[in-house]
């Protein structure tokens, strides 16, 4: 049997296990919000669950994610300590947890994005920007675990991970909020009960033409839930879809350019577009000790590559399915949990330039229009996991968590191999940049690791972890190679971490060191290679007090994130052992104040701080930082209705998103001038 035939299949058989409970009959005699709780509390939804108590994971609740009102998931992420998203232009990004922001092809693998518990997208094929996918205006909780996760998630999680939990709305509740720049988003969420069986459903969306000139897009988010109990069986599927079309905003260009009220809000490259959808269905099957966890998932993109000479056209399709699967052990001193997962994926990109390189006489020479890449690739991840905790007395617990992973591609070249252009003949200076690699597979087996130490005080708990994180290399950096490079022969990155620390209720304190072996980066001559390292150190601090009507919130982070190598790299840089790595400020910090000025108006103050950090690996370009303040107001009208002003960016502050340095100078994402965003919610049963 193809691969094709066995993802069609067992995306068929996940289908008839997702559908078989709206006929079931429940045979169990609890009451149906009883199992209702059962798949909260006891599935693997959440990682809070899953990782445990003994490490760094913040958890925000749904009534933080409603009063914050994110437009962009950066304004509620970077709540946390650890963590600093860079908002890109409409609803584009990147991340950074307990890290450096990553760029290039392959840098979305450093982090696992789920749902529910189940990543976004396959192994190997993620997405940079794959926040937009989750709905994280709507989530009854956002957890983000900083460190390593591989030993409970397996690759992609090595740095750290971002789950949104998905609400089972009971009430029917409408929303709507206008803003500047003809900003207007509509929500509605909404649920019934009918004998043994609760359906829930939420849509959100939202439409704006942009601050930029030809920045505006247009996001629908929407899901399903449906909860019911069958043979014993307390069973959730849910079917999620979102759906984005782009006009996106390309850097402006020059020292502090962000400052220049005509730059900040010009837009280079007009004719950049970004459109995107995905669907998921997942289901997940609860009894005694067993959870069974089924998904299929498919996505689609469509972009202008507007940050490249010659802005080729890139589309890529992934279709996939998997089932994960959990058992539960209860032995006295001993909790353990057992299990294993199987994925299938078949993906393909294609990636193509319309007209002719403009530029120097270099990159018009081996910067061809035509086809650059067309490739296939099937992939199947089989892993194994375990988990423990055995306690020695009432109060000290060890813990060890132990994954097994074998992930395998199997690459299909649809293109002619080699770096010629797309009619066969050559490149001049020395041939094309774009080199497609002839068909072949690869794979790549790798074990996650994690050993803890938990010690309950009266005070609150302390904690030590000795962590291994690991990510196979993305599909992208094995596939779509350059200059001469005609096979990449990469290793996984693999990131060593200790760490230790406190936590109550009011304050949350972690220290850790981390190495990365195998760091993947692009050499001097365009190749990509896993020879490289980094070290990190740092500290997070997380603070919460409460003083009659008012409340104290303090995120803050230091560490240093350097490179421990020398290496001639891309872009003529040259990385020196003991540089910073770009993109990675020492200092991020988040305080907010909040304040009940009665008992139906409430206020918060939030001030983010964003350090210093370099723009290249030379360490020879900077931005120097920035303060930004935002406020908001809610109001309770009655029962049912309630008033929401926000203003971010109140002191309307000068700064960038986003600082780099590409291609011989500084560049950037201009952040958005003060922006007031007018809501109403109403809640109707």
């Amino acid at each position: 049997m193809t691969q094709h035939s066995d993802l069609k299949a067992l995306c068929a058989a996940m289908a008839l296990f997702l559908l078989v409970p709206l006929g079931a009959q429940a045979n169990d005699g609890r009451a149906q919000d009883q199992s209702i709780d059962e798949v909260v509390v006891q599935g693997i939804s959440s990682l809070q669950q899953r990782l445990g108590e003994s490490g760094s994971i913040s958890v925000i609740d749904a009534q933080t994610v409603q009063a914050v009102g994110a437009t962009h998931p950066s304004e509620v992420l970077n709540r946390v300590p650890g963590v600093w998203i860079n908002r890109g232009s409409g609803q584009e990004h990147l991340t950074a947890i307990r890290s450096a922001v990553y760029t290039g092809t392959g840098a979305c693998g450093e982090y696992a994005l789920l749902e529910d518990g189940i990543p976004l997208r396959p192994q190997g094929f993620c997405n940079i920007n794959n926040l937009f996918e989750l709905n994280t205006e709507q989530a009854q909780a956002i957890e983000v675990w900083r460190g390593p996760a591989s030993a409970v998630l397996g690759g992609n999680a090595m740095h750290g991970a971002i789950n949104v939990v998905s609400p089972m709305p009971e009430k029917t509740t409408l929303g709507v909020e206008v803003g500047r720049y003809d900003f207007a988003r509509f929500n509605a969420s909404g649920g019934f009960t009918t004998g043994e069986h609760a359906f829930g459903a939420g849509f959100v969306g939202t439409t704006t033409n942009g601050y930029r000139d030809d920045t505006g897009y247009g996001q629908q988010k929407a899901y399903l839930a449906h909860m019911t109990q069958t043979n014993g069986w307390a069973v959730k599927n849910q079917l999620t879809a979102t759906l984005l079309n782009q006009e996106t905003g390309s850097y402006v260009r020059g020292f502090e350019a962000y400052k220049d009220d005509e730059l900040r809000r010009s837009n280079p490259n007009p004719e950049a577009f970004r459109d995107a959808w995905s669907m998921r269905a997942s289901s997940e099957w609860v009894k005694d000790q067993w959870t069974l966890k089924p998904y299929i998932r498919r996505s689609q993109m469509t972009f202008l590559q507007h940050f490249l000479p010659g802005q080729p056209l890139e589309e890529n399709e992934q279709t996939s399915g998997g089932l994960i699967v959990n058992y539960d052990i209860d032995a006295g001193a001993l909790q353990a949990s057992v299990g294993g997962q199987l994925e299938l994926m078949t993906g393909a990109l294609r990636e193509f330039q319309a007209g002719p390189t403009t530029g120097s006489a270099f990159l018009v020479a081996t910067r061809p229009s035509g086809l650059h890449y067309d490739y296939d690739v099937d992939s199947e991840l089989i892993a194994g996991f375990y988990d423990l905790q055995f306690s020695l007395d009432d109060s000290l617990r060890v813990l060890h968590s132990l994954r097994l992973e074998h992930l395998r591609y199997d690459y299909t070249n649809k293109h002619i191999v080699g770096n010629t252009k797309d009619d066969g003949s050559t490149c001049g200076f020395g041939g094309c940049l774009y080199t497609r690699p002839a068909s072949r597979d690869d794979s790549f087996t790798n074990v996650g690791a994690r050993l803890g130490l938990e010690k309950d005080l009266q005070a609150g708990l302390l904690y030590a972890n000795l962590s291994r994180g690991f990510r196979p290399p993305q599909v992208t950096e094995l596939y779509r190679l350059r200059g001469g490079q005609t096979i990449a022969d990469l290793d996984s990155e693999e990131l060593t971490a200790v760490e230790a620390g406190f936590k109550n209720e009011m304050v949350t304190l972690a220290v850790f060191a981390e190495r990365t072996r195998n760091y993947l980066f692009r050499d001097s001559e365009a190749f990509n290679v896993s020879d490289g390292r980094t070290q990190s150190v740092g500290a997070e601090l997380s603070l919460q007090h409460q003083i009659d009507r008012h409340q104290f919130q303090l995120a803050a982070t230091y560490a240093r994130h350097e490179y421990d190598f020398d290496r001639a790299a891309a872009s003529r840089e040259t990385i020196v052992d003991g540089n910073d790595l770009d993109s990675a400020p020492r200092w991020i910090a988040n305080a907010a104040w909040q304040m009940a000025i009665s008992d139906t108006v409430n206020h918060e103050l939030e001030v983010n701080r964003v350090g210093s950090y370099f723009l290249n690996a030379a360490n020879t370009a900077k931005y120097e930082g920035h303060y930004s303040v935002n406020w908001r107001l809610q109001w309770q009208a009655n029962a049912r209705t309630e008033v929401s002003l926000r203003v971010i960016n109140l002191l309307d502050e000068e700064y960038a998103d986003r600082a780099d340095f590409a291609f011989g100078s500084e560049r950037y994402f201009p952040a958005m001038p003060r922006q007031i965003y007018l809501g109403a919610r109403v809640v109707l049963d």
